[in-house]
């Protein structure tokens, strides 16, 4: 019943929306498929899911969990809802997710509404290489290089030989009159 509950919830987002079950059960998913029916005809905004669910649901079966992950990590999901016994066995596994929600009683509208987390997150598996917005995004950050005379010139050769394959001569010389 959670599960598909949690699909709908996405589905009624728009008519676009990509609800995804990734589970290593052909009965589970089979329960799903049923639930999702029951539970659609009852919705408001029935239309919407029901179009978003023809259109971009999916009820993917793998041979097992470390396949399921794999596939995960694929998909890249905005939110990724972990809905196994032992979530925690498989949390460090999960490399691209926008924002994960661990157990069968951390639903994503608790993301949306209460649980504290940013809102905005990496959508069509962006998950992949960006990550959900955070006060680092509003910090403006510098690096800062400082070397001694010493380290300066026990890199230096090494710094005029890429500067050289780059074929930016100043960029040599600039270390190449230090070295002197």
């Amino acid at each position: 019943i959670y599960v598909a509950a949690d699909l709908l919830s996405q589905a009624e987002h728009d008519e676009m929306a990509a609800a995804i079950l990734v589970t290593n059960s052909k009965t589970f998913a089979i329960k799903v498929k049923e639930e999702l029916n029951k539970q659609l005809s009852k919705l408001p905004r029935k239309e919407i899911a029901e179009k978003s669910i023809k259109g971009y649901g999916f009820i993917l079966i793998t041979n097992d969990m470390e396949q399921a992950i794999d596939l995960s990590n694929l998909i890249a999901p905005e939110h990724l809802e972990l809905c196994v016994k032992e979530p925690s066995i498989y949390l460090s596994k999960i490399k691209n997710a926008g924002a994960i929600f661990i157990g069968n009683f951390s639903p994503e509208p608790l993301g949306d509404y209460m649980a504290g987390p940013s809102h905005v997150l990496p959508t069509s598996g962006t998950a992949k290489f960006y990550s959900p917005l955070s006060v680092d995004h509003f910090y403006k950050k510098s690096s800062l290089v400082w070397f001694d005379e010493s380290s300066m010139k026990a890199l230096g050769n090494d710094v005029m030989k890429f500067a050289q394959l780059e074929g930016l001569d100043a960029h040599a010389n600039s270390i190449r009159v230090r070295m002197e």
